[in-house]
């Protein structure tokens, strides 16, 4: 592995954030400095940890903690999802679709974590 951007889960919380700053466009204005704001930082944050976490790769320790913020934001962001469910901002299949990505996004995340030794770490 070459580069962060071969990694699938990479690819995977890159297109969730992406997913999530198309769909939030048709929030409403009243939300842009509140839910808006918040899912698309954390859904961001999930995959900037990542690109962080790669880089830090010969330092087991660090990759490890810096994927665990990934983790933590993707988390957050699968809550921020439950939000805009209940406000009627997503529909059900928006959001299971979103959540389910989330989902698989975190599988990775545990994966790298509790395997660090198969992306590099020494």
């Amino acid at each position: 592995m070459s580069d962060f951007n071969d990694l699938l889960v990479y690819k995977k919380s890159f297109e969730l954030a992406m997913l999530i700053f198309e769909i939030t466009k048709t929030f409403p204005k009243e939300e842009m400095y509140s839910l808006t704001d918040q899912i698309r930082r954390s859904s961001r944050s999930t995959n900037i940890c990542i690109t962080e976490a790669y880089r830090k790769r010969r330092y087991p320790a660090h990759f490890v903690s810096k994927l665990s913020d990934s983790d933590m934001e993707n988390s957050e962001t699968k809550g921020w999802l439950k939000f805009a469910l209940e406000c009627r901002y997503l529909n059900e299949k928006n959001y299971t679709d979103l959540a389910s990505l989330s989902d698989e996004v975190g599988k990775l995340l545990n994966h790298m974590m509790n395997n660090p030794e198969k992306y590099g770490a020494k």
